[in-house]
């Protein structure tokens, strides 16, 4: 089964891991042991957005950072569907930012849970979210 990493939660992981909680720490182990950890396409997108904004580092290039990221976890890079894209725009979401709308629809579309210290996430009923 796949875990799901939000976006911040790579950034975390990559950058600075005392800010993951210990029941996400823990998922990470599991899903890096098992091979099993994901993560949705838009995620680049917005790390590559915090890279050229400045808010993320600078001793690295974007595609250096992402791909470290996407072989140090074996993540799975999981596309945006049409299936996805739909559930996205359901009325049980609470969350106005497309990207955390497409990263939770993704979760709930593979049955899979959300390592996520998203608040407003927590609130969505067919979502399981570790924190």
């Amino acid at each position: 089964m796949l875990t799901i990493c939000d976006t911040h939660v790579l950034i975390f992981w990559q950058d600075d891991p005392i800010r993951l909680s210990i029941k996400a720490k823990t998922a990470l182990e599991k899903g890096l042991q098992a091979k099993s950890l994901a993560c949705l396409d838009i995620s680049f997108w917005e790390i590559a957005m915090l890279m050229h904004s400045g808010r993320l580092r600078d001793d690295i290039s974007s595609t250096q950072y992402m791909n470290d990221l996407r072989l140090v976890l074996s993540l799975t890079v999981l596309p945006i569907t049409p299936e996805i894209a739909t559930l996205s725009q359901q009325d049980f979401f609470n969350h106005n930012d497309p990207a955390d709308r497409l990263i939770a629809a993704t979760a709930i579309h593979h049955k899979a849970p959300l390592i996520s210290a998203d608040k407003k996430l927590k609130n969505i009923e067919l979502l399981t979210v570790i924190w």
